[in-house]
Order: structure tokens, then sequence, then C-alpha cells
């Protein structure tokens, strides 16, 4: 975070810049990704995802091979408020 101070009709004022990181997430040709990965995606946590599943809210989990799989267009649409 940056701070710096600019005159603004005629008064002193500081301003924040916050510099934002890019989220590596890894996500698999047919649009998947792991609980892991998800929700990193969404900017949760994985413990979140699980209790959301048990819940009946969030993205819907998809389960294969005893693994929970979420996909990026469904994620898309939960962040959009669909």
């Amino acid at each position: 975070m940056t701070v710096t101070t600019e005159v603004v009709e005629g008064r002193k004022v500081e301003l924040e810049t916050i510099e934002l990181e890019p989220v590596r997430v890894r996500i698999l040709p047919d649009g998947r990704m792991d609980r892991q990965n998800a929700a990193r995606y969404l900017g949760k946590t994985a413990k979140t995802l699980a209790m959301w599943s048990l819940q009946g809210k969030g993205p819907r989990a998809h389960k294969a091979g005893g693994r929970c799989f979420y996909f990026k267009d469904e994620c898309d649409a939960y962040l959009s408020g669909e």
C-alpha cells in the first residue's frame, strides 16, 4: 500500500494506492477446479466451500472419484449473482 498526498480543491488529501496480486488457479481443460482452487478463485477458503456444499449454498459441487469439483462457469455465475 502506498500513501500519497495531493491537493484537491485547495485541501490536502491523502490517497491510498493498493496493488493487487493476481491469483493463480489451476483449471482443467474441461473447466473443472478442485475445491482448493475453486476456493482461491472465489476468494474463500476450502472449508467454507465444504460447509456451503453441506448447506446447499454457493456454486454446485460435483463429485467424481470421491473428489469434489467445481466448474468455472458455475463459479462465474455464482459471482455474478445468478
